[in-house]
């Protein structure tokens, strides 16, 4: 059975007649120089300009990307280099948001939590120039992760709108909008991040509306993913398979696969992006457990409509264990692929896998 749709970022030297597409959420380790960098650019009495800033914010996609390819990941990122955090990026790229400076979210952490002050506009694309570069860098098709409207309304302060659902889908559209401008620069991957969803998960409905108007007139062979991580799943299944989505991305390596059998009955109907890497602990699983984790995803799947991935974004391990992880998930993935294809793994989504035994 093909899946066409995933199958069009199968490398032409694929070596398994299975495939299993390996790829990232989308953050990644920022070197240490790139920090040392904005420092510099943030200091006046340095003579670290702007052009310097860009310049060593392009070395560092150039270089992520490059260890992405080096990993062996099918679909690449550069390890979103430019960005800060998920929603300040966006905010301060639409008209209507405006900042107050930041607020303590958990531990010693703040986030400069923005708020919309006006009505929200689309103006300059947000991330055009940062795929084409990355496209550029890269022989491997590109994914283009992008926050989505719910998180970025349900992160912010609405001092605008009569209510949350009214700016979400207002905001919808604007990401409509910029994945329209993607397309026509050639992207083919979009994955859509509403990790507020899980942790609100009464509000599937609304988060469910923004999507249809986010695909609205994206042409059926863009891949458009959705990334949900945290809260309780049951909560929100099977209701998310009428989104209007190719692939769900779901963390469950990070709750040791727990929350599985909630996506066996009904049927899942989607393509599955399986976390099978801990974005949460800084040590680098073995082939062999990764494996096993892969095929906890063929008790959901069939083999082709399994995406392989790290649970989330990787941004806060250490470099060397972010890249570990990538390495050896291509590795098992590959491991797998080839049992598949000699028949070593025969099972039916819905059974447990050998690996349970």
């Amino acid at each position: 059975m093909t899946n066409e749709n995933k199958d069009q970022f199968r490398q032409p030297d694929h070596e398994h007649d299975h495939f299993l597409l390996t790829t990232v959420v989308g953050s990644y380790p920022k070197p240490k120089w790139l920090n040392r960098a904005k420092e510099l650019y943030k200091d006046e009495d340095h003579g670290f300009d702007e052009d310097d800033y860009q310049e060593a914010k392009d070395d560092a996609a150039r270089l992520i990307t490059n260890e992405h390819e080096r990993a062996g990941l099918d679909v690449v990122v550069d390890g979103e280099m430019r960005r800060n955090e998920m929603v300040e990026f966006f905010a301060h790229r639409i008209e209507g948001y405006e900042f107050n400076g930041p607020v303590k979210v958990w531990g010693h952490n703040y986030f400069d939590k923005p708020s919309v002050v006006s009505e929200v506009e689309y103006e300059d694309s947000w991330l055009v120039d940062e795929y084409e570069f990355t496209a550029a860098a890269s022989d491997r098709p590109v994914k283009v992760p992008i926050t989505g409207p719910y998180t970025l309304a349900n992160w912010s302060f609405n001092e605008a709108y009569d209510d949350d659902d009214e700016l979400t889908l207002e905001l919808a559209d604007l990401v409509n909008e910029e994945i329209e401008k993607l397309v026509d620069a050639g992207a083919r991957y979009i994955q859509i991040d509403e990790p507020a969803l899980a942790t609100t998960p009464d509000d599937h409905a609304i988060v469910g509306e923004a999507l249809e108007h986010i695909v609205a007139d994206i042409p059926e062979e863009v891949r458009i993913g959705l990334h949900v991580c945290y809260g309780d799943y049951s909560r929100i299944y099977p209701e998310i398979l009428e989104f209007p989505v190719d692939e769900f991305d779901l963390e469950l390596a990070n709750g040791d696969y727990e929350q599985l059998d909630v996506f066996k009955d009904p049927e899942f109907s989607k393509d599955l992006a399986l976390g099978v890497c801990d974005a949460h602990v800084a040590e680098v699983e073995s082939v062999e457990q990764i494996e096993a984790n892969i095929k906890k995803g063929l008790e959901v799947v069939p083999p082709e409509q399994l995406v392989v991935s790290p649970d989330c974004g990787v941004k806060l391990l250490p470099r060397e264990v972010a890249y570990g992880k990538m390495a050896n998930m291509v590795e098992a993935a590959r491991n797998v692929e080839a049992d598949l294809d000699a028949g070593e793994i025969d099972v039916e989504p819905g059974a447990p896998t050998p690996a349970d035994d």
